[in-house]
């Protein structure tokens, strides 16, 4: 089974319905003994006090819950972007993803660099707002990109979007 974000609906993100319905698939996946990849590309939850009213905090947790339990082999890649606690539930590998690999154009962080300098760079940036693009430039270049991840054994491998598919087939195969 393939679990996936579409980065074109609502940038990814991860929404009560898509938490429900990604429970609910991994679930079957593992009842029907089916290895589960998930494809990553996600900027975080969908905020708004209607998810909040909606429940996206316990739907979510059943995403979670469903990559947590699932016996069969889970193999994740990160893509473009996992912020946060989305890329936790999208089976990071903290969570049990027997693989996990990152794109070498992917983004690995907390947030996103807009939303950590605005928190981490407040007092420099209300003596020289000029300096966002700047200290947003350094965030990225240093927070958001996939080798502290690798390096923090949070992905096994960055692996090439050519090799992919190659590197997918092996770990299913060793399952």
């Amino acid at each position: 089974g393939v679990v996936a974000n579409q980065p074109q609906s609502m940038a990814g993100t991860i929404d009560v319905h898509a938490s429900q319905k990604g429970a609910w698939f991994v679930g079957l996946c593992d009842r029907l003994r089916l290895p589960v990849v998930v494809l990553v590309d996600t900027p975080g939850f969908l905020p708004g006090r209607g998810q909040e009213v909606a429940g996206v905090i316990r739907h979510g947790a059943a995403f979670l819950q469903a990559f947590a339990s699932a016996t069969v082999p889970t193999v994740t890649v990160v893509l473009r972007k996992a912020y946060g606690g989305a890329y936790i539930v999208m089976n990071a590998k903290d969570l049990g993803a027997d693989y996990a690999f990152a794109w070498p154009g992917a983004e690995i962080a907390v947030m996103g660099a807009r939303g950590a300098v605005s928190i981490l760079q407040r007092r420099k940036l209300a003596e020289s707002p000029e300096l966002r693009p700047e200290l947003e430039d350094e965030y990225k270049r240093q927070q958001c990109t996939p080798w502290p991840a690798a390096h923090g054994g949070y992905v096994d491998e960055v692996i090439e979007p050519a090799d992919t598919r190659a590197r997918l087939l092996e770990c299913l195969s060793e399952a």
